[in-house]
């Protein structure tokens, strides 16, 4: 049965840590911390970019096929169209149907900018001056 006594005598306490090693450790530990957290932000900057540059080339590349389908959707509607109401009045027929479509998506894009905007004020509440 152990009464709590070392063989030896009682156990020998360390000697205590100073201040300044504690304190040393500390600002070592906190500084390593800063330096990862910077490492990490720049490597999310990076990739941010990366993804921002690839979207961009692939977005452009869509435009850019979207942009030819519309000129021959329009092509196809107006030949499709002249035999039945003449050259000029198919032309104008899908000149406003493309202006209507135009104008109905420049209203839906400047409804998701408003979206932007609200996500990105400052005041959500709304009781200052918005940036």
């Amino acid at each position: 049965m152990s009464h709590g006594y070392a063989p030896g005598g009682p156990a020998v306490t360390p000697p205590p840590v100073p201040l300044e090693k504690i304190v040393g450790d500390v600002v070592d530990n906190v500084s390593a911390a800063a330096k990862a957290e910077l490492a990490l932000l720049e490597a999310r900057g990076e990739l941010a970019l990366h993804g921002a540059t690839w979207t961009a080339a692939w977005g452009t590349i869509a435009a850019c096929a979207l942009g030819v389908a519309m000129l021959a959707l329009a092509f196809g509607a107006i030949l499709a169209l002249a035999p039945h109401v003449g050259p000029l009045l198919a032309t104008l027929i899908v000149v406003a149907t493309l202006l209507l479509i135009a104008a109905f998506a420049g209203w839906r894009a400047r409804s998701s900018y408003g979206d932007i905007r609200t996500a990105l004020r400052r005041d959500l509440a709304g009781e200052g001056i918005d940036d």
